[in-house]
């Protein structure tokens, strides 16, 4: 069933549901999750021996060396399937500054405050443009760290600066993931359900994403 399809009721509830995401849409983003948190615990212990021992978990320095590049390049996919979905959903809309705007009424749960959103709040397009731009940067400096005999020798000064910017860059995504979940899961209640489920309440869609609700339903 496409996103957006209105569903019919789920068993001993009376109220309609909405297709939040379809199964493609949620393949990819749990995809994109499970690589992504390999490669959280992977390179937290390549980056520091306080965290080495999570290495010894997934299977030992040697494993995670070897698969890190690979997970990463499966996160890179992931990434441009996503955007290949989303890309469209994502674009800037005026309601955005006034989300933005009114931010601290969101993170306090007062719905009534906020403007009417589309089918993505300001706060995750946010989320998801620093993901995708990070990712860009990731992929090629990974590349280089990969296969550092490749750089020309007059270049190696650049190694270092490199492996700096690989891990600045990742440390952004770890803040800007601790936020996504906390929000998916805590912050904004009933929002994980649609990516587990593939649908939310029509309620629940009016509530936060009513430019969107309209959009796909025709109703106020």
């Amino acid at each position: 069933m496409s996103s957006g399809a209105i569903a019919q009721p789920k068993s001993g509830s009376s109220e309609p549901t909405v297709v939040r995401y379809d199964f493609s849409e949620r393949a990819c983003h749990w995809t994109n999750g499970i690589a992504y948190t390999y490669l959280l615990l992977s390179g937290l212990a390549l980056f520091t021996p306080y965290l080495y021992w999570v290495g010894t978990v997934l299977g030992g320095g040697a494993t995670i060396r070897f698969l890190h590049p690979l997970v990463g390049l499966i996160y890179t996919g992931t990434i441009l399937w996503m955007h290949s979905k989303w890309k469209s959903d994502m674009v800037a809309i005026p309601a955005d500054k006034q989300w933005t705007a009114n931010l601290k009424s969101y993170l306090e749960n007062h719905d009534s405050a906020m403007p009417a959103q589309g089918r993505f709040n300001a706060g995750q397009k946010q989320f998801y443009w620093a993901m995708f731009y990070s990712a860009g940067i990731l992929v090629i400096t990974g590349l280089i760290l990969w296969f550092p005999e490749k750089m020309p020798s007059n270049l190696h000064w650049l190694l270092p600066l490199t492996v700096f910017i690989h891990s600045a860059t990742a440390l952004v995504t770890v803040a800007a993931f601790i936020i996504h979940v906390y929000m998916s899961v805590w912050g904004t209640p009933g929002s994980s359900a649609g990516m587990v489920g593939g649908t939310v309440p029509a309620s629940w869609a009016r509530t936060h994403h009513r430019l969107w609700y309209e959009k796909i339903t025709g109703r106020k």
